[in-house]
């Protein structure tokens, strides 16, 4: 695949407009059926910039939340959590560094947001470090480089990011448990200076700090990429750190459409998707032209080596071929003025689930074919905080858990064609998890495809055994499934603008995510008539136990 040939659709896909997001406004009339129109119209209100990001345990998020309760109520699905609510209040904590503390290098403190940002303890307690001296660790995208495990005890571990992270890092950094503090280098502008969490525990745990790079090279005197791990550093003194830790507000959002088959309606098929994002860039705006230009550019750089897309935007670079891109500004400035943004608008991720979702509940709320079994709607907050919303319903549903025969769930089913990735075109759907529990539930999901108008292509690979995107763990789904219950994980795929300031309704393809939410919407159907429970015929995972995929 050539870089030149995959660029030449840049210019038209920076030229594609940014459409106002009044089309849709609260109670506006939609269609019975799933529509290209109406998802176009409700993802412009739903990922506006007046949802400031729907970052989990913020306003904005709170937003989305009665956006989606409100149309629930005006397209006549009912409430499905306590007291005729649509919200399931989840217990959420904002915990923040207290005024009072101090990092300090050679007696000197260090400035908080600029020099270096800490880890938000959910329990709002930090174990306690006076002194400690700093050791050069390694780079976390090369394990070869890495400090062995004994020699980080009782030390802080600085560690550098050469290139962006292709795997979850917890599993590296579970190596240095007997370290004191753990220093990653970064930018700590683009780290926000709070955390929303929702854990009780008030076991204090280990500071970790991420500083900016040149404070990182005053720790270690000198450049750490072009050092070796072990080489010692300095030493840091910390005073008074402590945390404040309040509560946020957080709501799950869930509606029921009643079965028909008085036998059967005391059964649901869950339908869900995530209603929170990323919220505001701390470190502030971005230019939108350059930094999309740079992610396609990126990709296409990478995909003519790999003959694969990165699963990170920028990701898989080496350091010459970073070097080697530059984006000319001057030629995106003759398309279009400059277009500076904050807000990480999140309009695939998941703002396409979400309106997929409601789209599926207007269908069935208003036309005359429901299924024999209830279905049960679950807009999940706080998966962007680690699946938190998601595995507070599961640890306290408001129905029966043993009633919910199936989960489906969709995350990011916008994007998915030849210019988002390698083998992407408009019938791509990625299938994950729908055999992981239940043969049954995956032979339906083929079925129903092949009985659609236009089939769509699954796509497998990212549901392998071992896969290193990990994404049956990654996404609400898993939550259903670690107690047992059968799951299937719709989505187009990572893209260029995931998790990027760009993820916005303009690149969405509203035609492809119509066929997807149709599926979902068919699929349902299918499994809400079965006359026989689906039939859960592999193993059950541990409910408390860490997702392995």
């Amino acid at each position: 695949m050539s870089i030149a040939r995959n660029l030449a659709p840049l210019a038209g896909a920076l030229l594609m407009g940014c459409a106002s997001a009044t089309q849709l406004g609260q109670g506006t009339a939609t269609n019975p059926g799933i529509t290209a129109q109406d998802l176009r119209a409700r993802l412009y209100a739903f990922a506006d910039d007046s949802m400031m990001g729907r970052q989990f345990g913020t306003e904005g998020n709170l937003k989305a939340a009665q956006y989606i309760a409100n149309e629930l109520a005006r397209v006549g699905v009912q409430p499905g959590s306590a007291g005729g609510s649509y919200f399931q209040d989840v217990p959420a904590y904002r915990v923040s560094l207290a005024p009072a503390s101090q990092v300090l290098l050679d007696g000197a403190p260090l400035v908080v947001g600029t020099d270096y940002i800490t880890n938000f303890p959910g329990s709002g307690r930090a174990i306690q470090v006076d002194s400690v001296q700093v050791v050069y660790g390694g780079d976390l995208s090369d394990t070869t480089t890495l400090l062995p495990a004994d020699q980080a005890a009782g030390r802080a571990v600085l560690l550098t990011i050469r290139t962006p992270l292709q795997r979850n890092p917890g599993p590296i950094l579970a190596r240095y448990a007997a370290a004191r503090t753990i220093i990653t280098a970064n930018d700590p502008r683009a780290v926000r200076p709070y955390a929303v969490t929702m854990s009780t525990d008030t076991t204090p745990a280990r500071l970790n700090l991420v500083v900016s790079p040149s404070l990182a090279a005053r720790l270690v005197g000198g450049d750490p990429l072009t050092m070796r791990a072990g080489a010692p550093g300095r030493w840091l003194r910390f005073s008074s750190i402590a945390f404040t830790r309040s509560p946020a507000p957080a709501r799950n959002v869930i509606g029921i459409i009643p079965g028909v088959d008085p036998a059967l309606r005391g059964e649901y098929v869950a339908i869900g998707a995530h209603n929170d994002h990323l919220g505001i860039r701390f470190a502030g705006a971005l230019d939108h032209d350059s930094l999309r230009t740079y992610n396609i550019m990126a990709n296409r750089i990478v995909e003519a080596r790999t003959h694969a897309t990165p699963g990170t935007p920028g990701g898989g670079l080496t350091a010459a071929e970073r070097a080697s891109i530059h984006v000319n500004v001057d030629s995106l400035r003759r398309i279009r003025p400059a277009r500076r943004d904050s807000i990480y608008n999140g309009a695939d991720d998941d703002g396409s689930g979400s309106v997929g979702a409601l789209e599926i509940a207007e269908a069935f709320a208003r036309s005359g074919v429901k299924p024999r079994r209830s279905l049960i709607f679950v807009w999940h907050t706080g998966e962007e905080a680690g699946l938190l919303g998601s595995r507070y319903f599961a640890d306290n549903p408001t129905v029966p858990r043993d009633s919910i025969v199936a989960q489906l769930n969709m995350d990011m089913i916008g994007r998915g064609g030849a210019f988002d990735f390698v083998g992407g075109g408009p019938t791509y759907l990625q299938l994950v998890g729908s055999r992981r529990l239940s043969t049954e539930l995956g032979d339906i999901v083929e079925a129903v495809n092949r009985s659609e108008p236009t089939p769509l292509s699954f796509d497998y690979t990212f549901d392998a055994n071992g896969h290193p995107e990990r994404i049956y763990c990654r996404s609400d789904h898993y939550n259903y499934a670690r107690y047992g219950i059968p799951i299937a994980f719709f989505t187009t795929g990572l893209h260029m603008d995931y998790h990027q300031l760009t993820d916005e309704p303009q690149y969405i393809d509203y035609e492809h995510m119509r066929k997807v939410a149709q599926l979902v919407h068919d699929v349902a159907l299918s499994v809400g008539n079965l006359d026989h429970r689906l039939v859960v015929d592999k193993p059950k995972p541990d409910p408390r136990g860490v997702c392995v995929q």
